[in-house]
């Protein structure tokens, strides 16, 4: 008989409130399921960093998301207005508030279930939600951080 060691995820189970700042943002958005939107959005996305990053300060990773409305947004955060964007690529100046973060610690593949716990645990706390969009930053970069130690941060809008 094989023992299987059942994955557990390294995620913070206790918000930490946070306010996120304005922030430049430039991204590829699609609408519908986030299991089949959300890997097309980034893989529309990445090839087009390059470019963007010629003539803007590319300062971080993070996709917005709005669960009800099924919009997903993947993007980078830039230093300032964009100047001379890529065909297909929009911007918008993305105005922060008040988040509850969550940090899961682990590989991307565990983002969907990372989410879904957050989600649980937002009902269980009764936290006060805004509408505004969800937040995913992606802290670490993958390119130069082992995947068992990408963090994260899970951010839902708080009144």
């Amino acid at each position: 008989m094989t023992a299987t060691a059942e994955k557990t995820l390294n995620l913070t189970t206790n918000p930490e409130m946070v306010e996120w700042p304005e922030t430049h943002y430039v991204f590829i958005e699609k609408v519908g399921p986030f299991q089949t939107n959300a890997p097309q959005a980034w893989n529309a996305m990445h090839p087009l960093v390059p470019e963007i990053a010629k003539n803007n300060q590319v300062t971080g990773y993070t996709s917005l998301y709005d669960m009800e409305k099924q919009i997903y947004r993947a993007g980078v955060s830039i230093g300032a207005e964009p100047k001379q964007l890529p065909a297909g690529v929009q911007y918008e100046r993305f105005t922060g508030g008040r988040y509850a973060k969550f940090v899961l610690t682990g590989p991307f593949s565990q983002l969907g279930e990372a989410t879904g716990r957050t989600v649980e645990r937002v009902r269980e706390l009764k936290l006060p939600l805004r509408k505004a969009f969800n937040i995913e930053n992606y802290v670490d970069d993958p390119r130069v951080t082992p995947e068992d130690r990408l963090r994260t941060e899970i951010l839902f809008p708080v009144e």
